[in-house]
């Protein structure tokens, strides 16, 4: 049933095909973004859950 309803819309092949670029353009955006990224950032960002010297930033400490 939903098949015929489908193929009754004139241009709807053209929907599978946009949300896979989108998708497709998104990741390789991503994967991109992260490649040229600076290293001295990433590992700066990466050591921030290690770091004790933080402030505690839960709601706990903001109700207080």
């Amino acid at each position: 049933m939903y098949k015929n309803v489908l193929q009754a819309i004139d241009g709807i092949e053209i929907y599978p095909l946009i949300s896979f670029s989108i998708f497709f353009v998104f990741f390789l955006g991503l994967i991109v973004y992260v490649a040229l990224m600076d290293k001295k950032y990433a590992h700066t960002m990466s050591a921030i859950a290690c770091d004790e010297e933080t402030e505690d930033t839960t709601f706990d400490s903001v109700r207080q």
